[in-house]
């Protein structure tokens, strides 16, 4: 009995370690096998990295064309903005012997730049959501509000609304587009720079004698003044806070304006008869002192 006991257990001892050496050799096995991926699944992961490829390319040449554009729209503005100025100083060359000439030169001009400037920046908006790109264009568009409307009020005495302008623009574009329409703080803007340039020109005519076309200037700045004072705190609740920072700073400098003209035209009541034979009147009836020579 003892010796088949004392089997039994050596039995039982070899047994053991050679099933601990079986399942060493399955795990050694399960490790060393290489995972490997199937045909479908490399095929799919190729066509997404070529979609993002493509997609990011598409993007890029999209951003590339939309920073092209705007720079070509920027440079319209530029040539506007030049050419209006131009105008503007041909303006102020006006006096009571050319005055039809010289608004005749300035209107041909204005032309010009509504043909061939402002043709082009509607070419490059057309088709396309032109707001997007406003702050763009936006400083060439007030530059010429303040031209036209500057030529309009030696011409007719009135102000030109934003309406007739619009009306003119409308030519100028492909009619299955969009047309290019002047936003309204645009308008106000340039309106807001067209007091100081009617500022120079009461001055102008104040010293070249021509007293009731400086009081004009004196009534219609007056009026824009006010009127603007009425509809610049409500630009305050519009998103565009840079305009309305715009706005502020102009109306500043067009209360100086209105003084200016106010405090000149004060003084030629006041003191008139001692300047006005300075200033180009024919009238010498008067002499220095302000009393009649006949008396």
């Amino acid at each position: 009995m003892l010796n088949s006991s004392a089997a039994r257990k050596l039995s039982l001892m070899t047994a053991k370690p050679q099933r601990f050496t079986n399942f060493a050799e399955i795990a050694g096995a399960a490790a060393k096998k290489p995972r490997t991926m199937t045909t479908d699944a490399a095929h799919s992961g190729l066509n997404m990295k070529n979609a993002f490829s493509n997609y990011a390319t598409y993007l890029n040449n999209l951003l590339c064309d939309a920073n092209d554009k705007r720079e070509r729209v920027v440079k319209a503005s530029r040539d506007i903005t030049m050419n209006s100025k131009k105008v503007i100083f041909q303006v102020h060359r006006i006096s009571k012997h050319n005055k039809e000439e010289v608004l005749q030169k300035a209107e041909n001009d204005l032309a010009a730049v509504m043909d061939q400037y402002i043709a082009r920046l509607v070419k490059e908006l057309g088709g396309t959501d032109f707001w997007k790109l406003r702050r763009a264009y936006s400083p060439g568009i007030q530059e010429y509000i303040e031209a036209a409307t500057l030529c309009s009020f030696c011409k007719t005495g009135a102000l030109l609304n934003l309406d007739e302008i619009n009306a003119s623009l409308r030519t100028l574009g492909d009619p299955s587009n969009e047309p290019l329409q002047i936003n309204v703080l645009d308008y106000l803007l340039g309106l807001a720079d067209l007091t100081g340039e009617l500022m120079r020109m009461a001055m102008s005519r104040i010293s070249d004698g021509e007293l009731e076309f400086a009081e004009k200037i004196c009534r219609f700045v007056r009026e824009i003044y006010r009127d603007l004072t009425l509809v610049a705190p409500k630009m305050d609740d519009s998103s565009d806070m840079k305009h309305f920072s715009d706005m502020k700073q102009k109306m500043d400098v067009m209360l100086q304006s209105v003084m200016k003209i106010e405090n000149a035209c004060y003084s030629v009541h006041v003191r008139g008869s001692e300047y006005i034979p300075f200033l180009g009147s024919e009238d010498t009836s008067f002499s220095m002192l302000g009393v009649p020579e006949n008396e």
